[in-house]
């Protein structure tokens, strides 16, 4: 067994408590895909990550991101949390903006006071359900057929399917089916009104039948494929905020922002557990 640099973070949010947290493994060549997986069911978190070299010359490290079912190419959270814990541990890019390898290529990333962004990934699956399948969705989610405006696949990576709903109360009342939605990515997500009184312009949700804790607090990719439906339909602007976690207790907020053909995806990181891991 080898001992490796290890930091527990916490991302999109500056409270170490009500953002969604995330283990990194520092300087992981030479661990197994075993290892690695084993790890991540042991930590029981919604991902952990292995930071290691780049097989890719443009790139300042590689990461693989797992979470206690298997590997995913790209996850939001993680590529944040890692370049964060990168940094950390005095990892210095080659240029103006860190460049992360990982499943599907190469990430953006960028830095600025309000914290990390990366670049997000563009769509690999988008436009709308089969029938049979947003009925499956909506009845596993509690979804009365009043509250659902639209459904598209948003996926970028991890298969994200996202239902748009009339109001932020009726993502917050969601109680999902988990067993009906088995093998699905689902997000839900609504407009945030004045009445709301909240300080963002839409609240997420994201679920994921058979982790360990099957919905996540705060979600860069979903987030990011959203973004990018409501910015083709012009149903969003340049730049908003996304809330998620409430109903878990946390305060997650994601921070999107479409700069040209670039549409970035950030928020704050916070180290909350720094050390070594035995593995």
């Amino acid at each position: 067994m080898t001992s490796h640099p290890f930091l527990q973070v916490n991302v999109f949010s500056t409270d170490p408590l009500l953002g969604n947290p995330l283990a990194v493994v520092l300087d992981a060549d030479g661990l197994s895909d075993a290892r690695m997986a084993a790890f991540a069911r042991w930590t029981n978190l919604s991902e952990t990550t292995f930071v290691s070299k780049p097989n890719d010359p443009r790139a300042d490290y590689r990461v693989r991101i797992f979470t206690t079912l298997g590997e995913l190419p790209f996850a939001g959270h993680p590529t944040l949390g890692s370049c964060h814990a990168w940094l950390a541990n005095g990892g210095v890019p080659r240029g103006g903006e860190i460049v992360q390898e990982c499943g599907i290529g190469l990430v953006r990333i960028r830095r600025d006071a309000a914290g990390l962004a990366f670049e997000a990934p563009p769509l690999r699956r988008e436009g709308p359900l089969d029938p049979s399948l947003r009925e499956r969705v909506r009845a596993g989610l509690g979804v009365a057929v009043d509250e659902l405006v639209n459904a598209q696949w948003v996926d970028n990576g991890p298969p994200w399917l996202a239902l748009r709903l009339r109001s932020r109360a009726a993502v917050l009342a969601v109680r999902p089916d988990y067993a009906a939605l088995d093998g699905l990515m689902v997000g839900v997500f609504a407009a945030c009104g004045e009445a709301d009184a909240v300080d963002a312009q839409f609240e997420s949700r994201a679920f994921i039948a058979g982790e360990a804790a099957p919905e996540d607090p705060v979600t860069g990719s979903l987030n990011a494929g959203i973004a990018r439906w409501l910015l083709r339909e012009s149903a969003a602007p340049d730049r908003y905020v996304i809330s998620q976690g409430t109903v878990m207790g946390r305060a997650g907020r994601v921070q999107v922002e479409r700069v040209g053909d670039a549409l970035w995806i950030g928020g704050a990181c916070v180290t909350c557990i720094e050390g070594t891991v035995t593995l």
